[in-house]
């Protein structure tokens, strides 16, 4: 597609400038577009029109040595034919794991969404970058109306948001947003002459708060874990009593995140009771909802986030129980003051002059810490547009009741154990899948292999706070039945016979 062709030195006033042909275009656009439409066909066949189809394999398991030589990763001087190239996509696909598969419950996303599949073949076609409203028009209004609609769900009046490229990095944002908050002078001066910023979390947050506190110069050791209840939901009593111990410490506490949806467990902290304190002691309220915001479009479950429009920012990604595709994570702040641009502006002189011939408000790309950026609000818009906001809620609401079918079939079942008789607080659904009296701690990673090698589904295990290993089953896809969760309890049962 990108060689050049003989006959383009014998052109008339061909131009050659240090041994480059500048005359006319390189790339044999016939050719490209021949390859595209041969590749998109492959890709409606192998992984659209199969998504559905339970018969099919899950993944085609494979050991690293073995796919490194089927798949023949090596870089070459010369380009391969059309012809090798299709055939690497149907090996990618054959061999790549099928997250659409009815019965993939590995994470916390699945399934797959026809409009927001369009809607990622559109912005990869056009490959625009979100930042200013010259070169991504559409894609910055699309955003404006998706941010300003997710605010809604939320009960604020006003605010302000970005996407990012997913929950972890909205984590993070929202961290720095908070301590640029408590102390502005630090994006000029620095972390010295800081006092010891403190952070509190529940025990069960996700691990990305670790990992955001290590990036930002705050220090792990700076987060105080608050304890949980047996259902994993944050102790409001105990974030009382460390905000006091940092205090007198002398440290300097400036954040709360809360979690809506744990990751393991599901568990929804209290967050009006975290509020409360929060207002007590001047600190920012962050609810990492990632997973468990998208309850907020269920009228029946949006309960389980009470007290969250008291927060001052919130992470939630449509990526995940509204199956926008990956990525598609929004940071949502409450401050509709410009915070996140004063907090992340450098004013590149080249990139957002304040002279346009339009109105500069819309140059949004400068309250980002990125520079190129994803359209990813176009495909939560698009298949939103599609379902309308019913739809969006009874996909909510069938994972929930498929997880609380799933959690009572589980009780009648000998060798099977529901982990957590309260649970599902949320999609998670937590079990042990062998007698009482004989709980190995490496049944689960055999059962996981071999149903790995077999392809017939993936469940994700881990063990928790002193238990064993139990699978953590997950339920999103509007493509799960039920037949497929009874499909499940028996094929672990099957899998683990011999155990």
């Amino acid at each position: 597609v990108g060689t050049y062709k003989p006959e383009m030195l014998q052109k008339k006033n061909a131009v050659l400038v240090d041994g480059v042909v500048l005359n006319g275009p390189i790339t044999d656009s016939k050719a490209g577009e021949k390859f595209v439409e041969e590749a998109c066909k492959i890709i409606m066949e192998e992984v659209i029109q199969k998504a559905n189809d339970v018969t099919e394999k899950v993944c085609e398991w494979q050991a690293p040595e073995t796919l490194k030589t089927i798949l023949d990763l090596e870089m070459r001087d010369t380009g391969e034919s059309h012809r090798k190239l299709l055939q690497l996509c149907q090996d990618v696909i054959q061999y790549s794991v099928k997250t659409s598969h009815p019965r993939f419950f590995n994470q916390l996303y699945a399934g797959m969404d026809y409009y927001s599949l369009v809607a990622r073949f559109i912005t990869e076609a056009l490959n625009p970058s979100v930042y200013t409203y010259e070169v991504s028009p559409v894609f910055l209004l699309v955003e404006e109306a998706v941010i300003k609609k997710m605010i809604e769900f939320i009960g604020w009046k006003e605010g302000d948001g970005i996407f990012n490229p997913g929950g972890s990095v909205s984590n993070i944002y929202a961290m720095n947003l908070a301590r640029y908050k408590f102390c502005p002078e630090i994006k000029e001066k620095g972390l010295s002459g800081l006092p010891r910023l403190v952070l509190f979390a529940s025990e069960e947050c996700h691990y990305s708060m670790k990992k955001a506190a290590s990036f930002l110069g705050i220090g792990t050791e700076n987060i105080y874990f608050i304890k949980t209840d047996e259902r994993g939901k944050m102790i409001p009593e105990e974030l009382e009593k460390q905000v006091q111990r940092a205090s007198k410490e002398g440290s300097a506490p400036f954040l709360v995140c809360a979690t809506a949806g744990t990751t393991v467990l599901g568990a929804f902290d209290p967050l009006d009771e975290i509020a409360d304190i929060c207002e007590k002691h001047g600190l920012w309220l962050h609810v990492d909802a990632s997973w468990g915001g998208s309850a907020l479009i269920s009228k029946k479950h949006c309960k389980l986030l009470h007290g969250i429009h008291r927060a001052d920012s919130v992470a939630w990604n449509p990526h995940k129980m509204l199956m926008a595709g990956i990525q598609c994570c929004a940071l949502l702040v409450k401050d509709n003051s410009g915070l996140l641009k004063k907090c992340y502006s450098a004013q590149a002189a080249y990139l957002f002059q304040q002279d346009k011939f339009y109105d500069v408000s819309y140059d949004t790309g400068d309250k980002s810490i990125q520079c190129s950026r994803r359209p990813d609000a176009f495909k939560f818009w698009l298949m939103w547009k599609a379902l309308g906001t019913a739809g969006l809620e009874e996909r909510v609401n069938r994972a929930l009741a498929l997880a609380r079918y799933l959690a009572e079939e589980i009780k009648k079942r000998e060798g099977f154990q529901l982990l957590l008789e309260f649970l599902p607080r949320f999609a998670n659904v937590l079990k042990e899948t062998t007698p009482l009296f004989c709980l190995y701690f490496q049944v689960a990673p055999i059962i996981k292999e071999r149903m790995m090698k077999k392809g017939s589904m993936m469940l994700g295990y881990q063990p928790h706070q002193g238990k064993v290993n139990f699978f953590r089953q997950v339920i999103i896809s509007p493509q799960v039945s039920r037949e497929d969760m009874d499909f499940l309890l028996d094929e672990i049962e099957q899998l683990a016979k011999d155990l």
